[in-house]
């Protein structure tokens, strides 16, 4: 982390360093999209294969917090079986993002649970 990056906070540099992972597929496997208590709305999509998470992206309408903990969760799932992947919590990504505001730690709870709706979906069609 460079000098200028030390006075970002941490769930900002999430975004930042895992933008790849928002926006949405078009062909995707799996699709979830649900909205939080805050009126922000997420969105998941996976592409499994053999078990794998393949490509995984997230859209959100939400602040800066929602995506952040949007993208964190999935470049935690990408390249992780459908086990490995339920096993990540909200608790997880405030463990990675401690700079979250406690204001916004619903965010995390959003992306954990809009990610295993489209897990379900997946096992439910599977």
């Amino acid at each position: 982390m460079n000098k200028e990056q030390a006075n970002i906070p941490r769930f900002y540099l999430c975004l930042i360093e895992n933008r790849k992972f928002l926006g949405r597929l078009l062909d995707f496997t799996s699709h979830a999209r649900l909205q939080g208590p805050c009126g922000d709305s997420m969105e998941f999509y996976l592409v499994i294969d053999q078990n794998k998470i393949k490509a995984v992206k997230c859209f959100t309408d939400g602040c800066e917090p929602t995506k952040a903990c949007a993208v964190l969760a999935a470049s935690l799932v990408f390249g992780k079986s459908i086990e490995e992947a339920l096993k990540i919590s909200a608790g997880d990504l405030i463990e990675r993002m401690p700079d979250l505001p406690e204001s916004h730690r619903h965010c995390s709870i959003l992306a954990v649970s809009t990610l295993y709706r489209a897990i379900a979906e997946y096992l439910l069609m599977h």
